[in-house]
């Protein structure tokens, strides 16, 4: 029989300490909290959607879809509108821009509106009772 230190510590391992459970009450959100959090995800939002304006840009205009769109317009209007001088890469880059910044104005927005309305519905309501475990 070994009584090493190794083995006390392997003994104590095997037995599973009880689960303690918690309930806590989320009765308030920060407003600046709120706005900071809804402004890095609504950033994080327009690079992606900037980066993926541009990657799909790029491979219409790579494999010839825009090409065809372009012929098709023509034959419809005839030569009066050029689409591929319409839609270049720096009008696509801007209007990708343009509408991102929109979007992370409006998702800010959203989420300072958001944690007021919580905040006021929580005087009525008394807010969301969540559970956590120490598993």
């Amino acid at each position: 029989m070994s009584n090493t230190v190794a083995d006390k510590l392997a003994k104590k391992t095997r037995k599973k300490a009880p689960a303690k459970q918690v309930r806590l009450k989320l009765v308030y959100i920060d407003f600046w909290s709120s706005v900071k959090f809804s402004f890095l995800v609504s950033l994080c939002a327009v690079v992606v959607g900037v980066v993926s304006t541009l990657l799909i840009y790029t491979v219409l205009l790579s494999t010839g879809v825009l090409a065809k769109l372009n012929e098709l317009m023509m034959d419809i209007v005839g030569d009066q509108i050029n689409l591929l001088e319409l839609l270049n890469y720096g009008t696509v880059f801007t209007f990708a821009v343009v509408v991102g910044v929109l979007n992370m104005i409006v998702g800010t927005a959203f989420g300072a509106v958001g944690a007021l309305i919580y905040n006021l519905l929580v005087r009525v309501l008394g807010g969301f009772q969540l559970g956590f475990t120490s598993n």
